[in-house]
């Protein structure tokens, strides 16, 4: 038998794409607790709090849990409308802004790791966009780094769903060049990303690969726009429609341990990012997660 893959990385699972419909702050704490009571988790993403006042008691739950935990700022862009690529210069200072009050909250709740994404551009300015990406991406990390705050930039779909910038593999190694100096930055890679991007698993990973950070795994289903599941919601592995299952997650994490991210006694974080569709169990679908990451390392070598 292989060597656990809990040898080889922090487990996390992303609270807010794991349960999708809460609809209250008591809701919002008891499917908390469910990634909480599972030691099999050593870390939970959160972000911005949809609860005011709520955050205090996350945090302590969280570290009562004797798990780690990262913060995602995704929302704060999500919820204000706001382009941290955008080429309209006020535009983008207010989305660089908003992001650094993400950046106070990760540190005073003690996060380690403060995670954004790019957005939406004009297909005819890319090379303009990237350039705006990337210095918003210098001003982020300078003002991070004195908190001593990892920033990871989050590889999106640039054409379904998030319709993100960064993106294609061509795209983020140009934007690469211009930031591949800066120490606290680094990239996230998402598996289920990877079939909407249109890239095989190689193509996406292979030129980023001294620069992964954080690395998600989960499933995409994009083969018919009128799919409950379609794009960017994370349906279970093994969905009738989907495009990972073991042997997609097998070939990442082979790609992950050959590039060094997941190594003996590592620490480096490997997060599921998968959700319930409706009417499925939460419960189960973490155990589908489970099963199929168990069943996948066993493949690789």
């Amino acid at each position: 038998m292989k060597d656990d893959i809990h040898s080889y990385c922090l487990l996390s699972i992303v609270h807010s794409q794991a349960f999708p419909f809460i609809k209250s702050k008591e809701e919002f704490i008891s499917t908390l607790k469910t990634i909480l009571y599972d030691d099999y988790f050593d870390c939970v993403e959160i972000s911005q709090n949809p609860y005011e006042g709520l955050i205090g008691e996350v945090v302590a739950l969280i570290k009562a849990s004797h798990m780690d935990f990262t913060y995602c700022g995704h929302s704060r862009l999500f919820k204000n409308k706001l382009n941290i690529n955008s080429l309209d210069e006020g535009e983008r200072v207010k989305a660089v802004e908003e992001l650094k009050r993400g950046i106070d909250e990760a540190y005073s709740i003690g996060a380690k790791e403060f995670q954004f994404l790019s957005r939406t551009y004009d297909k005819a300015k890319i090379d303009e966009h990237i350039l705006s990406l990337a210095k918003s991406t210098r001003e982020l990390c300078e003002y991070a780094k004195k908190f001593g705050i990892t920033v990871t930039l989050e590889i999106f779909d640039h054409d379904i769903d998030k319709c993100a910038l960064l993106g294609p593999i061509d795209r983020v190694t140009a934007f690469l060049e211009k930031v591949k100096d800066i120490d606290n930055f680094g990239f996230m890679c998402d598996l289920s990303h990877i079939p909407m991007i249109g890239e095989s698993i190689e193509e996406n990973l292979t030129p980023i690969k001294d620069y992964i950070k954080h690395a998600h795994v989960g499933n995409t289903s994009i083969r018919d726009k009128n799919d409950i599941a379609y794009g960017d919601m994370h349906p279970r592995f093994g969905y009738e429609k989907g495009e990972n299952d073991v042997e997609e997650l097998a070939c990442f994490l082979q790609h992950l341990k050959d590039f060094g991210y997941l190594h003996e006694n590592g620490k480096n974080y490997l997060g599921f990012e998968v959700r319930p569709i409706p009417g499925e169990d939460e419960r189960i679908v973490i155990a589908n997660a489970k099963r199929t990451l168990r069943r996948a390392w066993q493949l690789v070598h």
